[in-house]
């Protein structure tokens, strides 16, 4: 008998919970259960259990001997290790990327920061942090380094519940000028100006967590 259906079953459940997770639309510190999550799902447990034995093994999630799992909690060292990390990669992949930015996608990155710029005017931290990483990825994805991403996207993953917490707090008034600066070095082809721009916009992050 095929496993087809199953296996779809469980990576929607997956994908579903990592993009809520990644996106701080889980806040740090929430508690499930497997059999919680079968009933919102409308599933049995056992692809309950695949989707979030994978979210633990990211880093996503912890998760008890007794089956109960919780969305991680992180303190500012943690947060500083994890925007250190992102310092390391995302100034390679832009390297890698930018011989392959082409004007469509300077004009689909303008798009995308002009949605952060309206989640910012809102006061949305969780659609500020979904557009942030759309951003970011969309000129990532050029450099063709998928395991890099995929270690990116790890980073993002395990950050973005306590990040929206911050951002909370923080988002009144948050400036996207390195956006903008990105975007600037992108369309005059200048990689000294490019890795400046993302190196100062991982910094704010990180100012953000050290106020």
């Amino acid at each position: 008998m095929s496993n087809e259906p199953s296996t779809s079953i469980h990576e929607t459940i997956y994908r579903t919970l990592r993009h809520r997770i990644m996106h701080g639309e889980i806040g740090p510190g929430q508690i499930f259960t497997i059999r919680g999550l079968a009933a919102e799902f409308f599933v049995s447990m056992t692809p309950i259990r695949d989707a979030t034995r994978r979210l633990v093994a990211e880093g996503a999630l912890t998760m008890s001997i007794s089956g109960r799992i919780n969305s991680p909690e992180l303190n500012s060292e943690r947060i500083e290790e994890l925007l250190s990390i992102r310092s390391l990669l995302e100034p390679e992949l832009a390297t890698r990327a930018i011989p392959r930015v082409h004007p469509a996608l300077v004009e689909r990155l303008i798009m995308i920061n002009a949605l952060n710029d309206e989640m910012i005017a809102k006061e949305n931290s969780a659609g500020y942090i979904k557009s942030d990483i759309e951003f970011h990825k969309t000129l990532y994805l050029r450099a063709q380094s998928p395991a890099i991403l995929a270690l990116l996207e790890t980073v993002w993953l395990q950050s973005g519940p306590t990040l929206k917490v911050l951002f909370d707090k923080k988002i009144r008034g948050h400036s996207n000028h390195n956006h903008r600066a990105i975007l600037s070095a992108l369309k005059n082809g200048s990689k000294n100006d490019l890795v400046s721009a993302i190196q100062a916009d991982i910094s704010s992050g990180l100012g953000m967590v050290l106020k």
